[in-house]
């Protein structure tokens, strides 16, 4: 993958509005799905976004449902707990009528019109043998994004083993190892597509620390880290015929519009970040919750050949970052890890917590931003 070489890179983490959402039911899905593509594709490198993609578009906008239906060995059961992994976690209890108020307006994501659905996901039993049975929906997936983007370098997302976890069960494999693996075998033929055909691989792993909230609080640090570490594991083992330098990985607390007060810290996980067999690294950087944690890294090495892509402008907040500020965020990076080492990105996707508006205005603030900042490190 490219380095900020004579200037900061600018990229996305994935997701973005669309501001009609496409019906899959449709006759003419196809064809209006490409043309979307072709746009999102063009709209960005206008905005001045170096490192593309088709803007989760070809996934109906969901980094987690669009898998629904890729696996073979699973089933749909009703969820028993009564809540769904979302509806619980320290936060919730902590600000349970901020949370109460929020479910009731609807206003944890941003719903009119993006393509990210509302309301619960099914939970997921699995019952048989784990397998990938969507060569062909994601042979259309790249052929689609490539045909869009035609030269420059394009990413295209996917997601971890770990975060597919919390929506499925076992009841078919020994152990949690075993079935864990099997996850992970099955998303491998998934990760070597994309890396296969040209395409940079971003592996999305959202859920990995946000569990704190809901789990790692009650089994304590040192346990919790335990349980990541095997999941990393996990994602290397189903990684492990791809060069680093073809693979980004994402990581994030979960994204919604909540508070966040519980949120792990970056010192206590970014050793668990670069266990991942990446050669870039991108989280959030630029949130009230988390942008402080640039600190992190006056102490941490990054290793030799790693990449990272800190988020410096945010979806947490309609507020439009200044280009000024969003050169600060790229500077104080760049002065810890080195210029050619940072790649200037966002938290998370927009797509489902933006409004399009706000959200392209950012992009562009992002632009602006990165060419500030390369003045200033570059001359």
């Amino acid at each position: 993958m490219k380095r900020s070489e004579g200037r900061i890179l600018t990229t996305h983490v994935g997701s973005l509005p669309i501001t009609a959402p496409l019906d899959r039911a449709s006759a003419g899905y196809e064809a209006e799905l490409r043309a979307a593509v072709r746009d999102v594709v063009a709209r960005q490198r206008a905005t001045g976004i170096d490192i593309v993609n088709e803007g989760e578009y070809t996934k109906g906008g969901n980094w987690l449902s669009y898998l629904d239906e890729r696996f073979g060995g699973f089933e749909v059961r009703p969820d028993t707990d009564g809540a769904g992994v979302m509806a619980a976690g320290r936060d919730r209890e902590v600000f349970a009528d901020f949370y109460r108020y929020a479910g009731e307006k609807g206003t944890l994501f941003y719903a009119p019109g993006s393509v990210v659905p509302a309301g619960r996901r099914p939970t997921w039993v699995c019952t048989g043998p784990v397998t990938y049975r969507a060569h062909e929906d994601l042979k259309r997936e790249i052929d689609t994004l490539k045909a869009a983007a035609g030269a420059g370098e394009t990413f295209l997302t996917s997601t971890a083993p770990a975060s597919l976890e919390p929506y499925r069960s076992n009841a078919f494999y020994r152990s949690e190892e075993e079935f864990l693996g099997a996850i992970g075998e099955a998303l491998r033929e998934e990760y070597e597509a994309i890396a296969a055909s040209g395409l940079i691989l971003q592996v999305d792993d959202a859920w990995l620390p946000a569990l704190w909230d809901r789990i790692g609080i009650g089994m304590g640090l040192d346990a919790f880290r335990r349980r990541s570490m095997l999941r990393i594991d996990v994602l290397n083992h189903a990684l492990r015929n791809i060069p680093e330098d073809r693979i980004r990985y994402h990581l994030c607390w979960g994204s919604w519009h909540g508070p966040h007060a519980f949120d792990i810290e970056m010192k206590d996980f970014v050793d668990v970040m670069l266990r991942v067999k990446a050669g870039a690294y991108s989280f959030e950087a630029a949130n009230a919750r988390h942008e402080h944690e640039y600190e992190v890294w006056e102490s941490v090495k990054l290793p030799p050949g790693k990449i990272l892509i800190p988020g410096v402008i945010t979806h947490s907040t309609d507020v439009v970052e200044h280009p000024r500020l969003v050169a600060q965020r790229i500077e104080r990076f760049a002065r810890l890890v080195g210029r050619e080492n940072v790649i200037a990105g966002t938290d998370c996707g927009f797509g489902g917590r933006s409004h399009p508006q706000i959200a392209w205005a950012k992009l562009k603030s992002l632009a602006e931003g990165a060419a500030i900042a390369s003045k200033s490190l570059f001359g």
